[in-house]
């Protein structure tokens, strides 16, 4: 993935829960000569359909009521560095065609003004959502997944990712143990075999979420 990453290129991410936890998302971004620069993530089944036009290109004030000053979008904030738009298969399908423009062009109108603005941004986009069904069912456009196909990386579900388990696992610990929340060195062996044997059905969201709660008891 890091390899991958040193190229300038728009990459679409394809698997289950894919890049949950933001930290294929955030490797993706560090390993490219941006990494100084902005990251932005945008959850684009999380907003709104009626706003999401206005959270990702900005609009200007009097756009519409409410509209009292001039707001820079998601994709503006982004620029010269790194834009992730997390489950982009749930994108309306009336915005695609918004996205696709940008994407082509790489300029964006704010809502409300006429000023074409030259964005410069490399853009990552996940979903778990199979774009081709998504295609032939009309309710993704196929432009689009050719625009944003540039570089596909296909991740497996967390529980099938071998030795991955146990590296995030650690990764995740060290990181609750960083913040000050207690002294434990690390894990068992039996611990680490009952990690390994786990399901984890709840893919990278879960040890983010789990181990914190399971190594409180033991943190003191």
């Amino acid at each position: 993935m890091i390899v991958y990453a040193s190229y300038p290129r728009d990459t679409v991410c394809l698997g289950l829960f894919i890049v949950s936890s933001c930290v294929d998302k955030q490797c993706l971004h560090i390993a490219r000569e941006c990494r100084d620069k902005p990251v932005v993530a945008v959850n684009c089944g999380a907003i709104p359909e009626n706003l999401i036009q206005s959270e990702l290109f900005g609009y200007e004030k009097g756009a519409f009521t409410g509209a009292n000053k001039q707001k820079l979008g998601q994709i503006e904030m982004a620029s010269g560095g790194t834009l992730f738009l997390d489950e982009v298969g749930d994108l309306p399908y009336d915005m695609q065609v918004n996205l696709l423009r940008f994407l082509q062009e790489k300029v964006i109108q704010r809502v409300g003004g006429n000023e074409e603005i030259p964005i410069d941004v490399r853009v990552i986009s996940a979903t778990n959502v199979d774009l081709d069904g998504a295609i032939k069912q009309g309710r993704f456009r196929e432009d689009l997944l050719y625009r944003l196909n540039v570089l596909q990386i296909l991740t497996p579900a967390l529980r099938d990712r071998g030795s991955d388990i146990e590296l995030l696992t650690n990764f995740f610990f060290e990181h609750f143990v960083s913040e000050g929340q207690g002294r434990l060195k690390g894990f068992s062996q039996q611990a680490l075999m009952a990690i390994q044997q786990h399901r984890w059905p709840g893919n990278v969201r879960e040890p983010r979420i789990q181990l914190p709660s399971a190594t409180l008891p033991y943190a003191a």
